[in-house]
């Protein structure tokens, strides 16, 4: 099996000479000295630590490839020639009344005041990196259209270049926050809400304050670490000033900024590139209850937790801790994941990978579950793309998984609908997209659907990324739809682990979801007498 090559890969800008590699070097079984490359040893012998990141750093997201012995596609869904659950009260199953347009895909979550969305997913973080920031609108106003969650991610009042700060250094006056945050006002549908993520930075920052004092917004998310990664966020700057900005504002930025060695480096063209970096968060469980506490002082109604792939300790405490607490909603987001602005072999190499973390999450909450304590509704995370995977996540975690957060899955669109814009008013379709059409409205499936939501007057204001959003939404909502049907889950709350079936004994082991040729045996064995 092979489960990763870690001296070349597509996401670095990197590859092997050699048709032999050495499994565990990735070096090329046959190195020549004076080969021209360009496997990562051999770039990074002239570039350094820019080869921790894959690149062009802030114009790509990324995704792990490891290949983990088991992931989930090794569950699939069972299906039934009979039942009906979860159709609407006083309404009898029938050929008729059971058909897949009238699934729900609705969801909900939170502890008492709960948030509905159309369909059970929400956005991963989109916070400080430049693809969020330049495409805000895009992923804004289409998240807010398709009525889902919106999570606005950390640093996004530490970066901006109009931040305004009072002589405590709190936050007063953040106009790249109040931009993202009236976007989506603007366009939402009822359905789903706008949330803003804090790290140990925002925390200093006073960002909670600002968010619930000018904006009344409902939620905030406490993180745990850099989404599927262990450490803090970063972004990277190409100018000396910005940097030496960043890091009077208390950011980490390396190198140091203000080393004269590295100015002249700089000077020199050596260094292209700044990093600001994120403090590593420290938790303990009373300052993780009296932060909860402060936090709905301020006036939040909801407070939810996000945190990434560590292992079986840190994931029992934010299960236990966030039932105490009476969090909204628990992330957990598994490895590799997919992200711009993390190191690359890091994504691939650290963390739980997602199945087993989510299996191992399952089981904690129905520990609390079974002793009478109510776990915390948790979402989980980690390289979701379609509906299938939406749906196995919420059998593979019922009754307690009541989401499926996506990353770069959501994002893509955004970028497909605003390129679109731009080949149209260039005269520049590729073929992929002219096949069908030469205009926004032959292009777009769900055009229509999408001016009837917002008007006839507001559908010229609504970038094209949005649309592509609420296309790929409609995707998942539809297909998820029919896996619904052909499991007889006619609403969302009925989804179980009984609709898995585990395709290999390992992945029986990991899950605890029968092995196919022994789920429904019994029952099977009842029936033949």
């Amino acid at each position: 099996m092979n489960l990763s090559r870690p001296n070349s890969d597509d996401a670095t800008r990197t590859a092997n000479r050699s048709r032999s590699v050495v499994p565990m070097s990735g070096l090329c079984s046959r190195c020549i000295d004076t080969c021209t490359g360009n496997c990562e040893v051999f770039k990074a012998s002239f570039r350094g630590r820019e080869l921790i990141y894959p690149g062009p750093f802030g114009e790509i997201t990324a995704g792990g490839d490891k290949d983990y012995p088991v992931d989930y596609s090794h569950l699939n869904i069972q299906g039934y020639a009979l039942g009906a659950k979860g159709l609407p009260e006083g309404v009898e199953a029938s050929p008729d009344t059971a058909t897949f347009p009238t699934v729900s895909t609705e969801a909900e979550y939170g502890w008492d005041k709960k948030v509905r969305m159309k369909v059970p997913i929400f956005t991963g973080a989109l916070g400080s990196t430049e693809i969020a920031r330049k495409n805000w609108e895009h992923f804004a106003v289409g998240a807010a259209i398709s009525g889902v969650t919106l999570v606005c991610g950390e640093n996004v009042c530490g970066i901006d270049p109009q931040l305004e700060r009072d002589s405590n250094g709190k936050v007063v006056k953040a106009p790249d926050m109040d931009r993202r945050i009236e976007i989506y006002r603007r366009y939402h549908q009822r359905y789903g809400e706008i949330l803003v993520q804090m790290n140990v930075e925002d925390t200093r920052l006073g960002v909670a304050e600002y968010v619930s004092k000018k904006h009344g917004l409902d939620t905030i998310e406490l993180k745990w670490g850099q989404g599927a990664k262990s450490i803090g966020g970063e972004i990277k700057v190409s100018s000396l000033e910005r940097a030496l900005e960043l890091q009077r504002r208390g950011y980490i930025v390396t190198p140091d900024p203000s080393n004269p060695v590295n100015q002249a480096a700089f000077r020199d063209g050596a260094i292209k590139e700044f990093e600001r970096h994120s403090r590593l968060g420290f938790i303990d469980e009373e300052s993780f209850y009296a932060e909860v506490q402060r936090l709905r002082d301020l006036g939040f109604q909801r407070v939810t937790l996000k945190t990434g792939a560590y292992g079986l300790r840190e994931l029992a405490m934010a299960i236990k801790w966030s039932s105490k607490a009476k969090i909204d909603l628990l992330t957990i987001d598994g490895a590799p994941g997919g992200t711009g602005m993390s190191p690359w072999r890091m994504m691939q190499e650290w963390g739980m990978p997602s199945l087993y973390l989510h299996s191992a999450a399952y089981e904690f909450c129905k520990k609390l579950a079974d002793k009478g304590e109510r776990p915390p509704d948790v979402a989980f995370a980690g390289a979701f793309s379609s509906e299938d995977g939406v749906f196995k996540a919420l059998a593979l975690g019922a009754p307690f998984a009541k989401a499926v957060c996506m990353g770069r899955a959501l994002m893509i669109p955004g970028f497909v609908g605003r390129n679109i814009s731009n080949w149209l008013e260039e005269g520049k379709l590729p073929n992929t997209v002219g096949q069908f059409g030469s205009t926004v409205e032959e292009i777009f499936v769900n055009y229509e659907d999408v001016k009837n939501i917002v008007g006839s007057d507001e559908i010229k204001n609504i970038p094209l990324g949005a649309i592509g959003i609420y296309s790929y939404s409609e995707k998942i909502r539809v297909g998820l739809q029919q896996l619904m049907a052909g499991s007889r889950n006619f609403s969302v709350a009925t989804i179980s682990r009984r609709d898995l079936m585990s395709l290999t004994e390992e992945c029986t082991k990991v899950t605890g979801v029968p092995y196919l040729m022994d789920a429904y045996r019994e029952e099977a064995m009842e029936i033949l007498g």
